[in-house]
């Protein structure tokens, strides 16, 4: 095949129009493909959690995540063997500016400052911001990349008008962290909703606890053990780890796993479909070419090689042409507002696109076997003969 890579990359672009086409539905298909691939590895099978991860559970409600706890259930979950801190772990909801706005969009957690500083070891602080968020009732500490989002400082200020609570945030950004895994977040002091709301049910419930073990090997343990605790109370607890609990948003669209495993079938059977279309519409042109080569010494193996070689090239081009595609809308999706919470850990990876390319390689071999080796198999009269 490669003795021949001029001719092979000539031929197939002797019929330019059909062959940009095809690259292109090639590109556009396979760009698809490789951003389901992308967000399946990103949930499915993203990298081992952190030391700091791997200690971390979060606690709900058994039912659905909008069913609150009782804030009494921290002190039992903080007497149980094996657990080393606790924390509420609430999200506010609330509109900063105008809700029809994504770009408005981000995550604004409740906690217990002294708590959370514990659990959440690898955030970066200095520690006079430490001190001011757990003094100051109004305080907020924002993620780097959320500061620079939208140009935040210590000393601004910052109003979300409640939408789930009944209450209005009127907080002041003491602080910025970082954390490698979280800088688009902003928390607060949940005592600031609390005291709100002391006169009402919603002052004594809780959206989630945050749990810290306290070893990696006592997480499956006391997981069990406060499911088993409040199993049989008004209000049964889920505990998992951080990337079950993020994974179970995305479980309300259903069975994730099948729906993208679906797509990505479905998508390369139609990129197949569309490839052995137009090698089957060239060889068809080119019965007379075949009988030539033949005559001009060309080898039934050599015919075969050029136009699988041919179709591989289509493909393979394609298939460059939508991994960078692919690499862009990536970037996009785990930038996007509405979706930066789920795949923050979404890049096209070389593994990712490595496996994208063979699927367009392996495309472009499969689709052009049947009418490759029935051109090489025609004999030289019956190809001379041919009128098309």
């Amino acid at each position: 095949m490669f003795r021949h890579l001029s001719f092979i990359v000539k031929s197939g672009l002797r019929n330019r129009r059909r062959s940009i086409l095809t690259m292109l539905s090639i590109a556009v298909s396979l760009c698809l493909l490789g951003v389901l691939m992308a967000m399946y590895r990103a949930l499915f099978l993203s990298d081992e959690p952190s030391p700091a991860q791997a200690l971390r559970l979060i606690v709900h409600h058994k039912v659905s995540l909008t069913v609150p706890l009782p804030t009494a259930f921290e002190q039992e979950i903080r007497a149980m063997p094996g657990v080393r801190e606790v924390s509420t772990y609430q999200w506010f909801g609330g509109v900063y500016k105008d809700a029809r706005d994504p770009n408005n969009f981000f995550a604004r957690m409740g906690v217990e400052p002294d708590h959370f500083f514990q659990i959440k070891s690898e955030l970066q602080l200095p520690e006079e911001q430490k001190e001011a968020f757990r003094k100051i009732r109004t305080a907020a500490i924002v993620g780097a990349g959320l500061a620079k989002k939208f140009n935040w400082k210590p000393g601004d200020k910052i109003t979300i008008v409640g939408d789930i609570f009944p209450v209005n945030l009127e907080l002041t950004v003491v602080g910025v962290y970082n954390d490698p895994d979280d800088d688009d977040s902003l928390y607060f002091n949940d005592e600031y909703i609390h005291q709100a709301m002391v006169n009402s049910d919603q002052g004594n419930l809780v959206g989630a606890f945050w749990v810290q073990a306290d070893s990696a090997a006592d997480v499956p343990r006391v997981s069990k053990e406060i499911d088993d605790q409040f199993a049989n109370s008004p209000y049964p607890t889920k505990s998992e780890s951080e990337k079950a609990f993020a994974l179970s948003f995305i479980s309300f669209l259903g069975n994730m796993k099948l729906f993208l495993m679906a797509i990505c079938g479905a998508v390369t059977f139609t990129i197949l479909l569309v490839s052995a279309n137009t090698i089957s519409m060239s060889v068809r042109e080119r019965i007379r070419e075949v009988g030539i080569l033949k005559t001009l010494g060309f080898t039934t193996g050599n015919i075969l090689s050029i136009i699988v070689g041919e179709a591989i090239f289509i493909a393979g081009v394609g298939g460059v042409i939508g991994s960078l595609l692919a690499a862009g809308l990536c970037d996009g999706v785990r930038r996007f507002p509405y979706t930066a919470a789920f795949f923050h850990d979404l890049t096209f990876s070389s593994g990712v696109a490595a496996a994208a390319l063979g699927v367009a390689l392996f495309i472009g071999l499969v689709s052009s076997l049947v009418p490759a080796w029935g051109a090489s198999k025609t004999s030289i009269l019956d190809s001379l003969r041919y009128a098309g």
